[in-house]
């Protein structure tokens, strides 16, 4: 995912994103997008497919037939979850490293943008680490745009952390691609145990993060030596 999965570097050029529109509005786009956010949750507590039409169609009050007025198929659904989580952050992204003044800059906003989708986008997080490997085994390319968008965010992090080291904010002495993993991984996971309304709102927990992953942990001088 734009997170956590793993999968050979397919070496290709990013393709943004882009996300399906029907034009609908209107009470009936109401109630889809009513519907499209039950059937996200049900994904995000049992799984994509171990979730069925009736389970969302019983969840919405509804008789399964009527839910395909709205929809064609199950993957109609969770394509259009992920693809306005990804659109959203991949917008998010764009728009912060235009106005960001240096690497470290860049680098805060993105952490801060990514623990800011966590109640927004809690689902289709979820879903996305949970199920990202079946979806790209769906037969056909309908999912391709997950790999797309996910070589897309990598090369904007990567851009930054090499910027960073270019510039001597950064140390030379990391690799920048193993650190973009474990900075995504450190945010995309925190939506397994983050809880809104608990002791820290994301705006906390994201300056948290910044202050350990640009101050690090250790006091005094540095104790581990390059490997």
């Amino acid at each position: 995912m734009v997170g956590v999965n793993q999968r050979k570097n397919s070496g290709a050029t990013a393709a943004p994103v882009r996300a399906k529109r029907t034009g609908a509005t209107g009470p009936a786009s109401e109630r889809r997008d009513h519907l499209v956010k039950l059937a996200a949750e049900l994904f995000a507590r049992k799984g994509f497919q171990a979730t069925t039409v009736r389970e969302i169609a019983d969840e919405a009050g509804i008789l399964s037939g009527s839910l395909y007025h709205h929809f064609d198929s199950k993957e109609t659904i969770v394509d259009e979850v992920l693809r306005t989580f990804l659109e959203d952050l991949i917008a998010r992204y764009r728009a912060a490293l235009a106005d960001a003044e240096d690497a470290r800059e860049a680098l805060s906003q993105l952490v801060t943008i990514g623990f800011h989708t966590l109640e927004p986008h809690r689902a289709a997080i979820t879903v996305m680490q949970n199920d990202w490997n079946y979806l790209r085994s769906l037969p056909g390319d309908r999912f391709d745009y997950l790999v797309r968008a996910e070589d897309e965010v990598e090369r904007m992090w990567m851009e930054q952390i090499r910027r960073g080291q270019a510039s001597g904010q950064f140390r030379a002495d990391v690799d920048p691609k193993l650190t973009y993993r474990m900075i995504r991984d450190g945010i995309w996971v925190a939506v397994r145990w983050f809880r809104p309304g608990g002791r820290l709102d994301t705006d906390a927990l994201a300056d948290h993060y910044i202050r350990v992953l640009f101050d690090g942990l250790a006091t005094g001088d540095r104790t581990t030596q390059p490997a």
